[in-house]
Order: C-alpha cells, then sequence, then structure tokens
C-alpha cells in the first residue's frame, strides 16, 4: 500500500466549509493529516467534519472569523495546546466583496473588505503560523491567490488582494527559507463551487461556466480537487525544494 504523504503532520486548512476548502481538508485527512479544519461557517465545517470522521479521518473544527486578529491568535494558541506543532497551513478563506463593478464605482469600504478577508487574514494566519513553525525548523505555507492576480478589468481590490498574497508569499519565501519553511501560491482559474452558483444564479452560473470551459484549452473548469491535490503537493515533502512560486491551476487558460 502506497505511504500516505502527510501521515503524522498537523495541517490548518482554513475556509474549510467551502467547496476548495472542504475538498482540501477531506485530501490532506485521506493523506494521514490530523486537520484543524477553519470557517466562520460553524453549521458547514461541521457537516465536512462529519464526513472526514466517518472515512477515518483525524480532524476537528475551529469556528472563527480570521478578519479578526484577536480570533486568529486564539486559534494558533489553541492549535499549540492541543497539538504541541503545526507543520502545515493553508489560507483558502477569502472573498469577494464588490465583483463585476467598473473602476468608476470601485467603493472604497467594500474594497477594503476584500484586503481584509484576502490579505489581511492570510497575513495574520501566517504571522502566528511562523511562530509555532520556526523553533521546530519545518513549516509548508500555501497561500490562496487567484488567476486574477495577473490583473482583472471587473474585479479590481479584488485582484489587488491576490496580487498582495503573491507577493506577501515570495516575501515569506524570502524570509523563512533558512528555517526549513516554504511557502507557496495557488492560482486557479475558474473553480466549480456551489458559492458562484449561488452568488450568480443558475442561469448565469451556467453561463460562465460554459463560455469559460469554451476558452481553456483543456476544454473545462476546474473542480475542488484539482486545487485541493495542487495545495497536497506543496504541503507535501515531494514539495521540500520549491518555495516562493505561484502555481496556476487554469486548465491553460492566458497561456
Amino acid at each position: 500500500m502506497e505511504a500516505m504523504r502527510l501521515e503524522g503532520k498537523v495541517a490548518i486548512v482554513s475556509g474549510a466549509a467551502g467547496g476548495i476548502g472542504s475538498a482540501t481538508a477531506r485530501c490532506f485527512a485521506r493523506e494521514g493529516a490530523a486537520v484543524v479544519m477553519v470557517d466562520i461557517d460553524g453549521e458547514g465545517c461541521e457537516r465536512v467534519l462529519s464526513e472526514i470522521l466517518d472515512q477515518g479521518g483525524m480532524a476537528r473544527c475551529y469556528p472563527a472569523d480570521l478578519t479578526s486578529e484577536a480570533e486568529v491568535v486564539g486559534l494558533f494558541e489553541e492549535v499549540r495546546r492541543e497539538y504541541g506543532r503545526l507543520d502545515i497551513l493553508v489560507n483558502i478563506a477569502g472573498g469577494d466583496c464588490q465583483p463585476g463593478a467598473p473602476v468608476e464605482e470601485i467603493d472604497p469600504e467594500l474594497a477594503m473588505k476584500n484586503f481584509d478577508l484576502n490579505l489581511k487574514s492570510t497575513m495574520l494566519c501566517c504571522r502566528e503560523a511562523v511562530k509555532i513553525m520556526k523553533p521546530q525548523l519545518y513549516g509548508r505555507i500555501v497561500n490562496m491567490s487567484s488567476l486574477v492576480y495577473r490583473g482583472s478589468s471587473g474585479q479590481f481590490s479584488y485582484a489587488a488582494s491576490k496580487g498582495g498574497i503573491f507577493s506577501f508569499t515570495r516575501s515569506l519565501a524570502l524570509a523563512l527559507g533558512a528555517h526549513n519553511i516554504t511557502a507557496n501560491a495557488l492560482a486557479p482559474a475558474l473553480v466549480e463551487v456551489e458559492a458562484f452558483g449561488r452568488a450568480l444564479g443558475p442561469e448565469r452560473w451556467a453561463a460562465l461556466a460554459k463560455a469559460s470551459a469554451e476558452r481553456y484549452p483543456l476544454g473545462r473548469i476546474a473542480t475542488p480537487d484539482d486545487v485541493a491535490k495542487a495545495a497536497l503537493f506543496f504541503a507535501s515533502d515531494d514539495a521540500a525544494f520549491i518555495t516562493g512560486q505561484i502555481l496556476e491551476i487554469s486548465g491553460g487558460a492566458r497561456l
């Protein structure tokens, strides 16, 4: 039987109630990690937890608002108390508060919410994770950027926040390499998750998914498992000599 790639590791996965986060939590649990699933949606997180436990995995839920510094600090203090270590951090929690708005209609308040949801939460979680990882001389950090880190004509503050995550990830890689901590980022194109369908409505979502799939050389949009497997690669020791990189999970979009 093939060895599990994360056996004995402790991993935090944020946004674990969502499509990509839940797929990542399940994937990591199958590979032997003890997974701390974090999400502001406690009920959704508990549903994913039940699935993982039913399949023999190791996991627990921790409801938290990761834009709150106090709640982030509390999360990592709890992980330190319960497990005594932290090997992997995957920052997936985030969102877009003003999709599709033209540049003339940028709302500063909504823009700041995007920076908080995406960039601030990532920075806070990385800050606290490093306090645990540095003394143990081991860590794998995987941050969620987006293909729009390259720029987007309809997602100005979201794209800026995701570009910031990539720059922040590169800075982490430069600062933490001497401590055997890697930091990499994922940049998915459109992913088939329920949240998009709820936000856009079934008809608009179906049209967007179809149009995107027709543009991508592989002829389909991404699944949550496509992203989870990329996160697994960066979190595993298969990527031990890779740091400061961004991996586009895009089916060939924007080549």
